[in-house]
């Protein structure tokens, strides 16, 4: 497995990759590795042929593997085996005539206007709490700030995570932030946001807090925020609004670039402040605009006499 280390060295010094990426990487391989181990005796997984990709594929969709997982599982080997002959270690790619499952179109999941309106003016009732909207303190403030930049920015999860104090530029009005590959783009803040994130890093400067990393975001005990502390936040707001299955940091991601778009804003001017590498990326919330539309033509009623 000497080679399967190289290339996880490689996505992460040489590539950038979060390490989020480089271990779903890592998972897919050892997952190939284990497989190759209990059906063919062997761990080489530099030596694999087309045809155990294919018996791995097979294996995977009868234990109920989606399309999506399994198209990103042979990318996973895709990226490795490009990386194997790149570098001499093999002198054919055993995945050159194995093509991607088709998947339905999925798309992206969001939250109706109305509905992110009732969350951030606070009029929904959290579970067990007496009176409605954010709770009072410290962790009221930050929820309202952490809901609000996901919506108002269209962050990632781990860009939100990554923000420090310094990070926030109250004079120009803007929020630096890390992206994928350690890219940095500078997000524009409403005069309302600057105000909002003001009052909450002195909210937070009163709290005794260590405060040695600076970051932006911590937890009641004082702790920065995780990823998954941060999905639970989120997921438990979004659940006083919508019903929707999915009620994640990215579905507010996602409901920023539909809302973006339903009101004019340039396309590319919303793939600059995602941080997408490319337009294709954007061009997916579209379709929601697509599918308002069509809505809009059902409920009018309109037919051909």
């Amino acid at each position: 497995m000497a080679t399967v280390e190289r290339f996880l060295n490689y996505l992460e010094f040489e590539k950038r990759f979060s390490k989020h990426t480089v271990l779903s990487y890592k998972k897919d391989l050892e997952q190939f590795a284990s497989f190759l181990k209990n059906q063919f005796e062997t761990e080489d997984i530099d030596q694999a042929s087309p045809s155990m990709v294919r018996s791995w594929q097979v294996y995977l969709k009868e234990a109920g593997a989606e399309a999506r997982t399994l198209n990103r599982k042979l990318s996973s080997l895709r990226s490795f085996y490009k990386f194997c002959l790149r570098n001499d270690i093999i002198t054919k790619n055993p995945l050159y005539n194995i093509k991607a499952v088709k998947t339905p179109k999925r798309l992206p999941t969001f939250v109706e206007g109305a509905k992110m309106d009732k969350l951030l003016d606070g009029d929904f009732q959290l579970k067990g709490e007496g009176e409605k909207g954010f709770p009072p303190g410290f962790e009221g403030i930050r929820d309202k700030v952490l809901l609000d930049l996901f919506y108002f920015t269209g962050m990632r999860v781990s860009e939100l995570v990554g923000l420090k104090q310094g990070s926030f530029d109250a004079g120009a009005q803007t929020i630096k932030v890390l992206g994928k590959r350690s890219k940095e783009r500078i997000i524009p803040l409403a005069p309302e946001m600057v105000e909002m994130l003001n009052n909450y890093l002195k909210e937070l400067e009163a709290q005794e807090f260590p405060k040695s990393d600076l970051v932006l975001f911590y937890t009641e005990k004082g702790h920065p925020a995780t990823r998954q502390y941060i999905y639970k936040v989120v997921n438990k707001y979004l659940g006083t609004v919508t019903t929707l299955k999915k009620k994640s940091p990215h579905v507010l991601r996602h409901t920023f670039a539909t809302h973006m778009l339903n009101n004019d804003a340039p396309i590319n001017d919303i793939k600059e402040i995602l941080g997408h590498s490319s337009l294709a990326a954007t061009q997916v919330y579209t379709h929601n605009t697509i599918e308002k539309l069509k809505e809009a033509y059902r409920k009018a009623g309109l037919r051909k006499e």
